[in-house]
């Protein structure tokens, strides 16, 4: 049974965030899901105002419920980059390409532990009706919306 890992912010729950969990939920079938999913402390490095944790958490749930039903997943409050990825073995790691070096070092850092590297799945980005990619960041900004919609 396949073991795959994800994480991420879920700042707001969009397109491209929505890819990386289905992504996972079918690598895994009938296996298990875990999701690393940034802390309050972690997420509020950044220069906005970010939701609360048990806020991005209720969202992420919604969203599993809808498309994993009965499938095996676990949320991990991540204080650090790295989470379970240095401790757990896990066959697959879901990563956009904003966070595949992270993946990279999360290997290489496995490595230096004797432990097997994780195959990195590396979607795309899903991209905006301007062609641009779906960001929080232009979320936040009132660009778009959670799909991609222009909002002017």
């Amino acid at each position: 049974m396949p073991r795959v890992v994800v994480g991420g912010t879920f700042e707001c729950l969009h397109d491209g965030h929505m890819e990386l969990l289905r992504k996972a939920f079918e690598l895994a079938s009938n296996g298990e899901v875990d999701i690393g999913l940034t802390s309050n402390e972690m997420a509020n490095k950044r220069p906005r105002n970010i939701p609360d944790y048990s806020i991005r958490k209720e969202r992420v749930i919604r969203y599993i419920q809808q498309i994993a039903e009965g499938q095996k997943y676990t949320i991990i409050e991540l204080n650090e980059p790295y989470g379970k990825t240095l401790t757990k073995d896990y066959d697959y790691i879901v990563v956009s390409p904003e966070t595949y070096p992270v993946a990279l070092k999360i290997n290489k850092l496995r490595a230096e532990k004797n432990m097997k590297d994780i195959e990195i799945v590396k979607i795309d980005y899903v991209l905006a009706e301007d062609q641009i990619r779906i960001s929080s960041t232009r979320i936040v900004l009132g660009e778009i919306d959670i799909h991609g919609h222009l909002k002017n």
